[in-house]
């Protein structure tokens, strides 16, 4: 029996035009066998929720340098449980003040990997989160 790839969705909410970190990311998430869906820049929450939903994906990654990660990190969470993707991991990359961190937690966000966090322990969270171990 094959076991399905883990697949993760790599979304830019917002009007954050800055994307190379969160394409590092995919193509890391990927290197290590992640099926990877990279979404773009300037999605809404809606847009990110649905391509959630059509991909039938395990992980939301939400790549946010523009400050209005507690507005929009949220709406996603909120969006994706209303079409009842409750076993979506939802995890936040970028610059986040560590104020906010418990914040977005406490909003259903997973984890919060700022800058510099080393790929290897994205993808042991996103194992452990999905709940495989890797090969």
């Amino acid at each position: 029996m094959v076991e399905r790839k883990i697949r993760v969705l790599v979304a830019k909410p917002g009007l954050d035009g800055h994307d190379r970190g969160a394409k590092v990311i995919a193509r890391a998430l990927r290197d290590a066998g992640f099926e990877v869906i990279y979404t773009g820049i300037r999605q809404t929450p809606q847009m990110i929720a649905e391509a959630a939903l059509q991909e039938d994906v395990d992980v939301v990654g939400l790549s946010i340098l523009s400050g209005a990660h507690m507005t929009l990190c949220p709406k996603v969470v909120e969006l994706l449980r209303a079409q009842g993707q409750e076993d979506v991991v939802v995890l936040v990359g970028g610059i986040i003040p560590e104020e906010d961190v418990e914040k977005l937690r406490a909003a259903g966000v997973s984890a919060v990997f700022g800058p510099g966090t080393p790929t290897q322990a994205i993808v042991d969270f996103i194992h452990q989160a999905v709940g495989q171990v890797a090969a």
